[in-house]
C-alpha cells in the first residue's frame, strides 16, 4: 500500500512489501524462462537450504554473452532475480557479466558497500528488496551463482550461506 490518505482522511503510511511492482512483473512474466537449445554453456545450481534448483544456459561467442536463459523450480525472488539477470547480461562480455555478479553479491551481502551498479542495470529493485529481507540473499543470488559456474565451464554448483 502506498502512503496517502484513507477515505476517512487519515494518513496511511507506506507499508514495506517483499514484492515490488518490478519484482512481481519479473515473477509473472519471467524473461528468458526456457531452455536455450543452442547454449554452449550450461550449469545446474541448487540452494540446499530451501531446495530451489536452477538450470542456467548461455551462448557465448567471442567472449560475449549473446544469449542467456534459465529454468527453475524456485521461489519468486529467485525467479525475478534470474529474469533480471538474463536481461542484464545479454550483450555483455563474460568478464562484464562476472563483474556484475560479484558486485551484486557484494552489495547483497554487505549493504554498507558503495554501489557500483548502474541505475539502469535492472538490479536495483532487487537490491532494495533484499536489504529489507536479508534472509532472501541466497534466493536472489542462486541464478547468478549458477550463471557464473556456467561461464566457468562448471556443470554443477551449490550456493552456501
Amino acid at each position: 500500500m502506498a502512503a496517502g490518505r484513507s477515505p476517512e482522511g487519515l494518513f496511511v503510511p507506506e507499508t514495506k512489501s517483499l514484492y515490488s511492482e518490478v519484482i512481481l512483473d519479473h515473477i509473472k512474466n519471467a524473461r528468458n524462462f526456457h531452455e536455450l537449445t543452442d547454449a554452449n554453456r550450461k550449469a545446474h545450481g541448487i540452494n540446499p537450504l530451501c531446495g530451489d534448483t536452477f538450470d542456467v544456459y548461455a551462448r557465448v561467442e567471442e567472449g560475449r554473452v549473446v544469449d542467456a536463459a534459465f529454468q527453475c523450480e524456485c521461489c519468486g525472488i529467485s525467479m525475478a532475480s534470474a529474469s533480471i539477470m538474463t536481461e542484464t547480461v545479454k550483450g555483455k562480455t563474460v568478464q562484464e557479466a562476472r563483474t556484475l555478479y560479484r558486485s551484486f553479491e557484494k552489495l547483497l551481502r554487505d549493504p554498507g558497500a558503495a554501489s557500483t551498479l548502474q541505475a539502469d542495470s535492472g538490479q536495483l529493485p532487487m537490491l532494495e528488496l533484499i536489504r529489507e529481507f536479508p534472509s532472501r540473499v541466497n534466493c536472489a543470488l542462486l541464478g547468478w551463482h549458477t550463471l557464473d559456474a556456467a561461464l566457468d565451464g562448471r556443470a554443477e554448483v551449490a550456493i552456501s550461506a
